[in-house]
């Protein structure tokens, strides 16, 4: 299989879809690998390295995107990408198709199998959106203490505190991979942390391993209110597999927040879940609403791209040489966690959380129906 990794052109977008050891993966499996020059610079890889590993290099993404069968990226295609999308080419990626029509309806019309990251799922477990998840959870932290700068907007709280000085109040929504990420950080700078979830048993989890500022609570609408009164910083942690994140503060209940506290929310590659979310950017990633800081940055982890790059590739490899080594309907057909990665195939969407999205269940077929 002629596989092709393109440059990323998202706004900061420092990550890269192959490392030179998942390109020495390939090739050693016997197929073609491309990539565009310069692709791996934000993340500090040279081309050579690249060569060294058995890549062709080509001068244009534009030749990647024409001549490779499955696409490796990291972020979904954006506009001007579209055109570049062929029938029955596989693109493997994080799509996080329920957070934007348009993206749903273009690869709907471009017929591309959609092998989304987020979605592959093992078990209870998303072993490839994990890795970011870890990254973007630990980076929430360290954004909302320095937008919580008063030269930033914020409150001019130090998290930490201290001597004498009482630390932030860190209320964390979600206690998955990211919530428990972003408290570890938050209770390690000696914050005082509160993780909201509806998980009982995550719940006890959490009571077992996080150290004592670390208070895991169960979440109702009169304790939520309560906690964000007192909150200097809310993480917006919370995620539904492949659909929309669900909206846990709504706008009036800004006015029960301290002016100039911050709120990150990781979740809003899946639309967000605060209703005044909306995606901003690297080069402009905060906006005021009601005297509240919002970070809505949806490629956090491009920020630390090297890092990100390469635990995103320790992930993504298996399923990629499964996918190259016997072709998307023999490894759909015997990978269960494959299947529950196929998004999109031949004009038709195969998972249920992107068709309830956009009122496109006429569009919905089960994987198996398709092959």
């Amino acid at each position: 299989m002629i596989i092709g990794c393109p440059k990323e052109i998202k706004n900061n977008e420092n990550r890269v879809g192959l490392t030179p050891n998942s390109v020495h993966a390939y090739a050693e499996a016997g197929h073609r690998v491309l990539v565009t020059k310069g692709a791996g610079l934000g993340s500090a890889i040279e081309d050579a390295a690249y060569v060294s590993a058995g890549a062709e290099m080509l001068s244009e993404n534009e030749e990647v995107w024409s001549k490779a069968e499955m696409i490796v990226k990291v972020k979904e295609p954006l506009e001007n990408e579209y055109a570049l999308m062929r029938e029955n080419q596989i693109i493997y990626t994080y799509f996080h198709f329920a957070a934007s029509e348009l993206l749903t309806k273009a690869c709907l019309e471009r017929k591309i199998s959609a092998v989304a990251y987020e979605t592959i799922s093992e078990g209870k477990s998303l072993p490839l959106l994990k890795p970011m998840s870890e990254v973007a959870g630990r980076m929430s932290i360290i954004m909302a203490s320095y937008f919580s700068a008063k030269n930033q907007g914020g409150r001019g709280l130090l998290p930490m505190g201290v001597t004498g000085v009482a630390p932030a109040e860190v209320l964390v929504l979600g206690g998955g991979v990211v919530g428990t990420n972003a408290a570890k950080v938050a209770a390690g700078l000696g914050a005082k942390v509160v993780v909201m979830d509806i998980n009982l048993n995550r719940l006890e989890y959490l009571g077992e391993i996080m150290p004592a500022n670390v208070t895991p609570l169960f979440s109702d609408p009169v304790i939520l209110e309560e906690h964000l009164r007192s909150a200097d910083i809310i993480i917006g942690a919370v995620l539904v597999p492949g659909a929309v994140a669900p909206k846990l503060i709504r706008r009036p209940q800004l006015k029960l927040l301290k002016p100039g506290a911050v709120i990150v929310d990781v979740a809003i590659d899946q639309g967000g879940c605060f209703e005044t979310s909306r995606p901003t950017t690297h080069t402009d990633p905060t906006y005021v609403v009601d005297d509240v800081i919002h970070y809505c940055v949806a490629n956090m982890p491009g920020a630390y791209a090297r890092t990100s790059t390469y635990a995103l590739n320790n992930a993504t490899i298996g399923y990629g040489l499964k996918l190259a080594n016997q072709g998307l309907k023999q490894a759909v057909k015997s990978n269960a966690p494959l299947k529950s990665g196929l998004n999109m195939h031949n004009g038709f969407i195969t998972f249920p959380g992107v068709a309830e999205a956009f009122g496109l269940e006429a569009l919905y077929k089960d994987a198996d129906s398709l092959f």
